[in-house]
This record gives structure tokens, C-alpha cells and sequence, in this order.
């Protein structure tokens, strides 16, 4: 498993972006990143004066948390960061923040999409001005920063690899939440997609886009509004080091290990990083917090997966 300490490289360092890395998990996985040789672009829609910000560092959990702060956290732990701000339903700001961090550093390795919008509630009760943000925030914003950044990615030699926070796919998820399942599923589509085109294009050895999730809940912004009305509620969540030291193992996994894959933190780690005892991820120390997955996932595929047909191409009609 990566380590949690600054690590040396030679030559050029990777260049990593980050959206959706104010505060909470994004944050988290900022910091792991420059931690681990990386120079990282944070990016988020909030920023701040961070020169400002008192007391320092401020709780990564709340709105006080911002690229900048985040930005001021990796410099004075002695990393290179640099925070743009970005606003995911605009596809415009999205091809800014990305010809900015070339403009800034001239390549660019690893796109993590952390940004989200939530709401779980009945298709009844989920407004359609919900609805359209999350399918804004969720899958527009994924698929511009996809269409943004692949050219890049493509020109490195070394190759490129895209990291997306969304689920595996599977009914249960649907449940009580189907406006946010729909949004979030629909990531989870595109990543499979997308390592098709790889493999089609005989890129999966050199790209790969994989997609996270975690197995159990993780304390974020989002989980700290159950806590602050139920303290107890803690002790079924782990810290977000366990999903920044998953995208740390992902990234140093073979382009063809991962491409197309929707991973569970906790399953890759062990799996992948022969990663036993997840104690140390605990909120509450000597606690088992509840996992939210199933231990088992379906199988996507079909008897007839490799039969096309007659496929077409529309961009070559």
C-alpha cells in the first residue's frame, strides 16, 4: 500500500487533478496525492482567502474548507499544489480548469472526479430542479471533464488514468434514492464504456478509467449532518484516508488491472494491496463499523458479450 509520507521522484512529477477536493474526501485524496510525489491541481467550485482562514486548519468538513485552504495544507506540508476553481454544470469552466493546469504544468496523469451533488429521497418527493442538477453535476460534469482532459492523457507516454467516484451497479442501490441512483449509475455506465473504447482503440495498456466506492461510509461533509443529530453514528464510519489510499493503490496498478473496473475500497485494498487489518480507518477507535455493501456483486456481462453485430458508428456516418 502507498505510503503516507512525502515520496522523491526523479525528473518531471505527475501532475494530478483533482475535482471536487475542497473539503471531505476530495480533500483527503488532495493532500494523500501531493503527499506521494504528485503535484496537485485542486479543484473545486468553493475558494476563500485562505491567508485569512483562522484557526488553520480548519475542519475538513465544513465550509470553511476550501481549494485554497486545501491548497495552503499541501504547501506548508511540503508539496506543490495549485488551486482553480471550476463549476461542474458548466462545460466552459470545466475546459478552463483543464487548459489552465496545462498551461500551468504542461502534462497532466491522473483525473480524480470527486464532485457530486445529493439528494436521497422518493422519485415523488425529488423536485425536478434536483433531479437536473444531479444528472448536471453528476454525469454532464464527468462526461465534459472526460471530453476535456483525454487529449492530454492520450499525448503522455507514460499514459493517463481516470478515477471516478461512483458505484457498482446493482437494484438494491436504486432504492429510496432513484433520482441520485440514476445520476450515479449513469458514471458507473460511462466508465465501462469508456474502457470498452480503450480496448477497442488498443489503449487499455497505456489508459485506464476505474470508478470507486466505498464499502463502508465514509466521515465527510455530507455523513456529518447524521452525526451532529447522532453522535453514535460514528462508529459505523471509517476516515477518508481508507478511499485516498485506495486511489493511491489504483494508480500504481497496471493500466489493464483496472480499466473498466468498479472497485470497493476496502475490496481493492485487500485484494490489491494484501491489505488485512482496516482498524486504523476507524473513526471511533476500537469500533467494526457496519459495512453498507454487499459482499457480492452481479456480473454485468452476457453469454453474448463479445457479439456486436453490425456495429455502427455514428461519428463516421
Amino acid at each position: 500500500m502507498a505510503s503516507r509520507i512525502v515520496t522523491k521522484k526523479s525528473g518531471n512529477k505527475p501532475v494530478a487533478l483533482v475535482i471536487g477536493a475542497s473539503r471531505g474526501i476530495g480533500r483527503q485524496v488532495a493532500l494523500d496525492l501531493a503527499l506521494n510525489g504528485y503535484i496537485v491541481v485542486v479543484a473545486a467550485k468553493t475558494s476563500s482567502d485562505a491567508s485569512k482562514t483562522t484557526p488553520f486548519p480548519p475542519d475538513p468538513n465544513s465550509n470553511h474548507s476550501t481549494i485554497n485552504t486545501v491548497e495552503r495544507e499541501i504547501k506548508e506540508a511540503g508539496g506543490e499544489a495549485s488551486a482553480i476553481r471550476v463549476d461542474t454544470t458548466n462545460p466552459s469552466s470545466i475546459d478552463a480548469l483543464v487548459n489552465r493546469t496545462i498551461e500551468k504544468f504542461s502534462r497532466l496523469d491522473a483525473v480524480i472526479y470527486n464532485s457530486g451533488a445529493i439528494w436521497w429521497a422518493s422519485v415523488e418527493e425529488t423536485p425536478l430542479k434536483r433531479f437536473q442538477l444531479m444528472q448536471r453535476v453528476n454525469v454532464e460534469g464527468l462526461y465534459a471533464t472526460v471530453q476535456a482532459v483525454l487529449p492530454h492523457l492520450k499525448r503522455q507516454p507514460s499514459g493517463g488514468r481516470i478515477i471516478v467516484v461512483s458505484p457498482p451497479i446493482y437494484s438494491r442501490f436504486f432504492r429510496g434514492k432513484t433520482a441520485y441512483a440514476m445520476s450515479k449509475v449513469a458514471m458507473s455506465v460511462l466508465v465501462k464504456g469508456l474502457a470498452m473504447d480503450f480496448q477497442r482503440q488498443g489503449l487499455d495498456g497505456k489508459l485506464a478509467i476505474t470508478s470507486i466506492w466505498p464499502a463502508v461510509a465514509i466521515e465527510s461533509a455530507a455523513t456529518g449532518r447524521f452525526t451532529q443529530k447522532d453522535p453514535s453514528m460514528a462508529n459505523d464510519l471509517r476516515k477518508a484516508t481508507i478511499f485516498s489510499d485506495c486511489i493511491l493503490a489504483m494508480l500504481a496498478a497496471p493500466a489493464k488491472t483496472v480499466n473498466g473496473q468498479l472497485e470497493l475500497d476496502e475490496d481493492f485494498l485487500r485484494t490489491h494491496a494484501n491489505v488485512t487489518d482496516f482498524s486504523k480507518y476507524s473513526v471511533v477507535p476500537g469500533t467494526s463499523p457496519r459495512r453498507i455493501m454487499p459482499a457480492e456483486l452481479p456480473d454485468l456481462t452476457v453469454k453474448e458479450q463479445d457479439d456486436e453485430g453490425q456495429r455502427v458508428d455514428s461519428a463516421k456516418l
